[in-house]
């Protein structure tokens, strides 16, 4: 979905205090985003702290029927993340596009997240100069928000696209009027679980992150989807099968509408995805 960005090395006072100076290090590409392995440990540049303490801090001691969770890897003096970078065990795999499997998985997982408690950090207003996270945190207000664009144009985010990308923002608010009240509640929830799910052969599947957001636990299921149809090449029936979700069709269209608001928004965002989440749109229609 965006351009890669190439990242170097985590630094020797970074390896030393995770106490890995004595391991030669090799870099992992694809879902591993950025990171380095060290023997049975993966450090990885994180973009925001506090993210990543709270993915860690939950992480330790997540439990889901089916599923392995990466662990976190503590510093020496007890930390989650050292100058910018996080530790985490490392777990086979790769991605693969098994993806009723992780709807599955989504369902399993947000059953045992259902208890957390909604991070402060979540509900900070965003400022500039803009983050990714900041991008991220306005395209799933616009999902929800009565006027969709409203903050990013407030915010001045659309200021140099509302030309190039015109096709997307007409689309986005087109897709808003579709929208109906839904009734299912908020809860913690993984956003990006196409993006964060390992597979090797017949063992459980290994999650490496949390992505956390507030919303119903049908919606993050809806960004499986959407993200499976758009890019991963699934078939139209996945819509279908999983229409036992609550509120399907709606969490289906909000899902939708965060990744086009997503796409539209972020300065690395690449044209030639769009045709896919184009595709996904005129399948989830059919579903309203």
């Amino acid at each position: 979905m965006f351009g890669v960005v190439k990242t170097i090395a985590p630094p020797s006072h970074v390896r030393a205090t995770f106490g890995l100076s004595e391991l030669a290090g090799t870099e992992l590409d694809g879902i591993w985003d950025g990171g380095w392995r060290y023997g049975d440990v993966v450090l990885s540049p994180v973009g925001d702290h506090a993210r990543a303490a709270w993915s860690g801090r939950v992480r330790e001691t997540l439990e889901v029927d089916g599923m392995q969770v990466a662990r976190p890897v503590r510093a020496s003096d007890g930390r989650y993340v050292v100058s910018g970078w996080r530790g985490d065990g490392f777990l086979a795999g790769r991605p693969e596009p098994r993806y009723d499997e992780i709807v599955s998985l989504s369902v399993r997982l947000h059953a045992a997240t259902a208890e957390l408690d909604r991070p402060r950090f979540l509900s900070q207003p965003v400022v500039p100069p803009f983050s990714d996270v900041d991008v991220f945190t306005v395209a799933d207000q616009a999902a929800w928000d009565d006027d969709p664009l409203a903050q990013a144009r407030r915010l001045g985010m659309t200021a140099e696209i509302e030309s190039e990308r015109a096709e997307q923002l007409a689309l986005i608010e087109r897709l808003a009027t579709l929208r109906k009240p839904v009734t299912v509640p908020a809860q913690l929830v993984h956003g990006d679980l196409f993006g964060t799910v390992l597979f090797d052969g017949a063992a459980a599947p290994g999650l490496l992150d949390l992505v956390p957001y507030y919303r119903p636990a049908p919606w993050a299921a809806g960004v499986v989807v959407v993200d499976a149809l758009a890019w991963g090449g699934a078939d139209s029936g996945l819509v279908e099968r999983w229409s036992v979700l609550p509120e399907w069709p709606q969490m289906l269209l909000r899902a939708l509408l965060f990744r086009l608001t997503v796409h539209a928004l972020h300065p690395r965002t690449t044209p030639v995805v769009y045709p896919g989440l184009a595709k996904a749109a005129d399948l989830i229609r059919l579903s309203l």
